[in-house]
């Protein structure tokens, strides 16, 4: 009877359900976006009801739409955005507050203050991560701080937090299983990775009590039961979406990478099971935990890509879809003069500014949407090169090959400009939802469907880009680029 696996991909614009035979062949996908909720400047929140909601509606209609019987499916992934925090009431099960999104940096002063305390060389020993307002530690603290009563109903243990796969698994168990996996704990900023714990010191900082913490558990195991429509489906994997990602990639092997083209941009780098810490800016992160092995990876985090090409679509239209802007970007003949900085949300890595924000530099009379489009999809891929060039001082090791997933790397425009300016060959692979199937993977290993063998087997190649460009292009070009972000940064501190 059992014939697929589903993967719930729950992203920062929308949830999506994908299905999965037992030869890891997709056959179909359902998708909705949801509101972005944006009360002030810097700040950005999800409903986490309408979380849930949508993500229950794509897996009704993925089953609906294919004529599939829920006592079909073998077992359940998770992959989800992560860093976005959710606060909800133990009984009610309702959210105290909206979910703070990872994007959201209200929290920059609260981080600012943690500096000050000294308290910036304990969070990096202990949890791989940089004091910033990216993770969730400063989050539920806010809330905590700011949800009148909150504080005192925490300490009671009326109050739960989540990060969105737990919020899920919470939610599909019956309020059964409040849990997470090594991955998403790990992206915290209060767990510590090395002892496998939440860290008592860091929790006693941010004033979060204890009691309102998951289990947290390896990526390929027992997530408990999802109920639907009569029928208990077992939740067999959980990952934060970038390792899913990379494990989807088969990045199996300490030194393999992958870049992740989504609303933001993710470069990680498998190191194995030694724990390395980052001397450029770069985060340390669990990558998952299977077989009782703990795998780490290094991570440099872009918090603006896809979601640029969406300010141009809904903010500035100057686009109807993001589709139109490979064919706008070629459209330009030469080097392109215009910058885009998308520091929307401050830099993430190896800048960890803040108070940094979006700039457009070059702007002249003859400046078109052409102009701004090309820059906005190049500004993916210099951030990414800032990236790579940290990674590659912190390990030592060349990037030879850097394989690319994410909706964004259907572009052909900005793979091909990719691997100029990287001077790397660029591997585009046949299955481009590499979290999805990461998510997929993990819940067959656990069931006994798949093993890691079988799925760097089911890997192919749908194209690989070759550096094309002369060198002393790239680097004039990324001088520009260079000269371009440090004058947005520190641009909103008000000290």
């Amino acid at each position: 009877m059992k014939k697929y696996i589903v993967a719930l991909d729950q992203g920062t614009t929308s949830s999506r359900s994908v299905l999965y035979n037992l030869n890891a062949e997709q056959i179909a996908i359902e998708q909705k976006e949801f509101e972005q909720i944006f009360p002030q400047p810097g700040w950005v929140e999800h409903d986490p009801k309408m979380i849930l909601q949508t993500q229950l509606q794509t897996f009704s209609e993925l089953l609906k739409n294919n004529d599939i019987d829920p006592k079909e499916i073998a077992g359940i992934g998770i992959t989800n955005q992560r860093e976005t925090t959710v606060v909800w009431d133990k009984i009610s099960g309702e959210p105290i507050y909206n979910a703070i999104v990872w994007q959201d940096t209200r929290t920059s002063e609260i981080c600012s203050a943690l500096k000050k305390a000294g308290l910036e060389e304990r969070v990096k020993s202990s949890t791989g991560l940089v004091i910033d307002s990216y993770f969730s530690g400063t989050k539920i603290k806010w809330i905590l701080d700011h949800v009148p009563g909150a504080r005192e109903r925490a300490k009671n243990g009326e109050l739960l937090f989540g990060t969105i796969d737990t919020w899920l698994i919470w939610n599909l168990t019956a309020r059964k299983m409040h849990a997470t996996d090594y991955s998403n704990a790990s992206r915290t900023m209060i767990y510590n990775i090395k002892s496998l714990q939440w860290d008592a010191y860091l929790l006693e900082a941010l004033e979060i009590p204890k009691t309102i913490l998951p289990e947290v558990k390896p990526s390929s195991t027992d997530f408990g039961q999802m109920e639907y429509d009569g029928v208990s489906i077992p939740i067999q994997g959980v990952a934060g979406d970038q390792q899913a990602a990379l494990f989807g990639q088969a990045c199996f092997q300490k030194g393999e990478a992958k870049n992740t083209y989504g609303t933001g941009c993710f470069l990680l780098m498998n190191t194995g099971p030694e724990m390395q810490l980052s001397k450029n800016g770069l985060l340390t992160t669990i990558a998952w935990g299977i077989d009782d092995q703990v795998y780490y990876a290094l991570e440099g985090s872009v918090f603006i890509a896809g979601a640029a090409v969406q300010w141009l679509r809904d903010e500035l239209q100057i686009i109807a879809s993001a589709s139109e802007t490979e064919a706008l970007a070629v459209q330009i003949r030469g080097d392109n003069p215009v910058y885009v900085v998308p520091a929307f949300a401050g830099l993430g890595a190896p800048y960890w500014d803040m108070y940094a924000r979006g700039a457009i530099f070059g702007l002249t009379r003859d400046t078109g949407k052409a102009h701004l489009v090309r820059a906005t999809l190049e500004a993916m891929a210099y951030q990414t090169k800032d990236l790579v060039t940290a990674m590659q001082e912190d390990s030592g090791t060349p990037l030879r090959v850097l394989k690319v997933d994410g909706g964004a790397c259907a572009n052909n425009f900005l793979m091909q400009f990719q691997a100029d300016i990287l001077q790397t060959l660029v591997e585009r692979p046949s299955q481009v939802e590499s979290t999805a199937f990461g998510a997929a993977c993990l819940a067959g290993i656990s069931l006994g469907i798949w093993d890691m063998q079988k799925i760097k087997s089911l890997k192919s190649l749908d194209r690989r880009f070759v550096p094309k460009m002369k060198i002393e292009q790239v680097h004039r070009l990324y001088e520009g680029w260079k000269k371009a972000i440090h004058r947005t940064m520190k641009w909103n501190e008000t000290e």
